[in-house]
């Protein structure tokens, strides 16, 4: 039974929600919305979008009661200029006639295991099989203290990872507990252990039909052990057995951004794009303006493939740059003998 707009109004409470942004815990202005938070990002260009969203059981039920009701808002926290709102991965015909891009999912369409086994490449077949002869074994762990100490050593394996700063590095126990704690009654935690040493960990969060990665770590440190290959191969296996007919991992292209390692593994591991609608609704002039010119997208939907790609590369060399003088100040400020001594024992991974 559908419920009137009044009572959806009064149903409605504004107040303010604590959420993740770029591995920082921040306080928001949030609407609730029949179990729906609806959070407003941006400051120049303010967009109402569906707080994690992306790791929902159900998609948006009714879209237009909700458009409605934030144009109605006074609000000044949620004031929002453009309301944006996605299909869930296996809805990929577009429902509704608002103005509309496709999302590009990474995605795999999972009919069995062995199928998908089937159809990797050789190089990633002998990737899983290497991780098992050199001793990695892969399991289900509960989200437990034990655990949680073991995400903190790899978080802080290094500062930097894939050449941008790794926003988790150096997080307490107790920040790690918080980050991990979302959709703890509906996710597995595939862990990767040489001995009783954690070198890798994928979350996995299950959504009715679908399943998807909200992160997958595994130690630079152990990469001739491939234990990121041998999590994802766990993952598919525990989907076939829950009936889960799609595995997502993020984004396959992000804009116009093409050329990736990540988007390499994702390929190498049985994943594909997905092109799911993604709906975006003006709530104010301004909001109309700047879907007609495009300004809503992000620059790396709109700025070329190969200044994408120089930006990239020059980010990776300020940030190597920047923990070069990093490492350099330390070993001055030490003294002189522990700085001998250190160079005496070679560092781990070196041929000496």
């Amino acid at each position: 039974m559908k419920t009137c707009s009044t009572d959806l109004a009064q149903g409605m409470a504004d107040g303010k929600i604590e959420i993740s942004v770029k591995g920082r815990w921040v306080r928001v202005p949030a609407l609730n919305l029949n179990g729906n938070t609806i959070v407003v990002e941006g400051s120049w260009l303010k967009v109402a979008v569906v707080h994690d969203e992306e790791w929902l059981e159900n998609a948006l039920k009714d879209p237009e009661l909700c458009v409605r009701l934030l144009k109605e808002h006074v609000s000044h926290g949620l004031r929002a200029d453009i309301f944006t709102f996605a299909q869930k991965p296996t809805a990929t015909v577009p429902k509704y006639s608002y103005h509309m891009h496709w999302d590009s999912v990474a995605a795999i369409r999972l009919t069995s295991f062995k199928d998908w086994w089937e159809k990797l490449p050789q190089e990633s077949r002998k990737n899983v099989r290497r991780s098992q002869r050199r001793g990695v074994v892969v399991s289900v762990k509960e989200f437990d203290d034990k655990l949680i100490r073991g995400i903190v050593e790899v978080n802080n394996e290094s500062p930097v990872r894939q050449g941008r700063r790794f926003t988790h590095y150096g997080k307490s126990f107790d920040q790690v507990k918080r980050d991990h704690s979302a959709f703890i009654d509906r996710s597995d935690f595939i862990c990767a252990y040489v001995g009783n040493e954690l070198i890798g960990f994928l979350k996995l969060v299950y959504r009715g039909e679908v399943a998807s990665v909200l992160q997958l770590l595994p130690k630079a440190s152990h990469y001739d052990k491939r234990p990121a290959n041998a999590l994802i191969a766990k993952a598919v296996e525990l989907c076939e057995a829950k009936r889960v007919s799609c595995v997502t991992y993020g984004m396959f292209n992000y804009g116009n951004k093409r050329d990736s390692s990540i988007r390499e593994f994702k390929i190498r591991n049985g994943f594909e794009e997905i092109l799911v609608p993604r709906f975006y609704v003006p709530l104010t002039p301004k909001g109309k303006i700047c879907l007609k010119l495009n300004l809503h997208r992000g620059l790396l939907e709109i700025l070329p493939q190969n200044v994408i790609r120089l930006a990239v590369s020059a980010r990776a060399k300020i940030l190597h740059f920047r923990q070069s003088i990093s490492r350099c100040s330390s070993m001055l400020e030490r003294p002189n003998r522990n700085r001998q001594a250190e160079r005496s024992n070679p560092p781990a991974g070196s041929n000496a």
